[in-house]
């Protein structure tokens, strides 16, 4: 078996965090008992381009119980979590092309190398195995029956695609779900991004200023557990409906030039590039934080702080100082990276339980109406969201109630008003 991984010894370690994870996922084991006894999934090949984590190895673990071959690569050249691709090589006979800190050549040979599986699903997280397949490795969309999209951001590349005719088979958007955007982006990314942020730099977010650009749900999500922990929060937004939610959530909301003079710690959340740019990094001051947690490493003008700077240095992990030609200090974390993978473990595995249930149960509805599919981005269909959301209630211990006939045939009609 073919893999690339930092140190097969680490795999000790490693499966005792999956399972750690594991215990938390109780939708996903559930799912993982069914997929063991049919085999949806026998003779097809999937390969994954996803952070690779505890989480995302309970899921590769149940594709491969439902009978999937699987190889895997990292989504992110710093969200690779040594111990685990270890554990899934070792462990699981799962092939694993992930090592943490690769540069970028060696971040798109592992993608080559995971699609040399010659897959029927891909499953994505960012859109760069989708973009690769269709720019260097065509051969292979013939076999492909569909696959699926995790991020905000990799679905806004794939619409793009879409709209352009680029797009050569079915995509099925797990982001647009409401059991992922709801709790994955809101929950997860808030509580994750925090801890990123307090292990990199352990600094007291009680009486700072934290500018938080975007309001989608990930930056929500970051912005309500600042403001939880005595931060005062702004809000940057290019969205009206958007930046009008904010200030009714109780936020300041204003444009980010205005908001660079104030701040003392900056985290992107948008999807887009260049949103703190050099004008902006020029009125920071002394002292200024800057982070992110969207999936790439664009949204802070990086070359344009290298630029200003006289010069740098790590003064501790994953946090390096730039001493600009103003003889102002600013700190970037993570290398712009996303915050929450680079300098902590990611989203908790209970929230990852309804994401990676989606990604589950999509793969199996994707080749059960592969025919009828066109070359487009799809959503979760709408019984498999809330399938997934009775489950996680019911592992909560949980009831709901049900509508009665009176109540259903109300519902579904006209004739009965004041």
């Amino acid at each position: 078996m073919l893999y690339d991984v930092k140190d097969i010894n680490l795999a000790e370690k490693g499966i005792k965090r999956i399972k750690w994870a594991q215990n938390q996922m109780p939708v996903l084991e559930e799912i993982q008992k069914r997929f063991e006894q049919e085999k949806p999934f026998k003779q097809i090949k999937i390969a994954a381009c996803l952070h690779v984590t505890t989480e995302t190895a309970s899921l590769m673990i149940a594709l491969k119980f439902g009978g999937a071959e699987i190889a895997l690569c990292a989504s992110n050249p710093l969200s690779t979590q040594d111990d685990v691709a270890a554990s899934l090589v070792r462990n699981f006979e799962i092939p694993v092309f992930a090592i943490r800190g690769v540069d970028k050549k060696d971040y798109y040979q592992h993608i080559s190398r995971t699609l040399d599986i010659k897959p029927n699903i891909t499953m994505d997280d960012g859109a760069d195995l989708v973009s690769t397949i269709h720019s260097t490795r065509e051969n292979l969309i013939d076999n492909i029956v569909g696959g699926t999209e995790e991020t905000t951001t990799g679905v806004i590349r794939l619409r793009s695609m879409q709209k352009e005719g680029a797009l050569q088979y079915p995509i099925i958007a797990i982001n647009d779900a409401l059991t992922k955007h709801l709790f994955d982006n809101r929950y997860g990314t808030g509580q994750s991004t925090i801890d990123g942020l307090f292990r990199a730099t352990n600094i007291l977010l009680a009486g700072k200023i934290v500018v938080v650009c975007g309001y989608g749900w990930c930056a929500r999500g970051v912005a309500s557990r600042a403001k939880g922990m005595g931060a005062r929060v702004i809000i940057t937004e290019i969205n009206p409906l958007k930046a009008l939610e904010a200030v009714m959530d109780g936020f300041q909301v204003s444009p980010i030039r205005e908001a660079a003079k104030v701040g003392d710690l900056f985290i992107t959340l948008t999807g887009n590039k260049n949103v703190i740019d050099r004008e902006d990094i020029l009125l920071m001051k002394n002292g200024a934080i800057l982070a992110n947690a969207g999936h790439f490493n664009v949204e802070i003008d990086i070359p344009s702080l290298e630029k200003l700077a006289i010069n740098k240095e790590e003064v501790r992990d994953n946090v390096v100082l730039y001493n600009l030609k103003n003889k102002r200090r600013i700190y970037l974390l993570a290398e712009g990276r996303l915050l929450n993978l680079s300098a902590a473990e990611g989203h908790p595995a209970s929230v990852m339980d309804m994401s990676f249930a989606n990604q589950a149960l999509s793969i199996e509805y994707l080749l059960k109406e592969s025919n009828s599919l066109s070359k487009k981005v799809y959503a979760v269909p709408q019984d498999i969201d809330e399938r997934i959301a009775f489950l996680k209630l019911q592992s909560m211990g949980i009831n709901i109630d049900k509508l009665t006939p009176e109540q259903k045939k109300y519902l579904a009609s006209w004739q009965e008003g004041t």
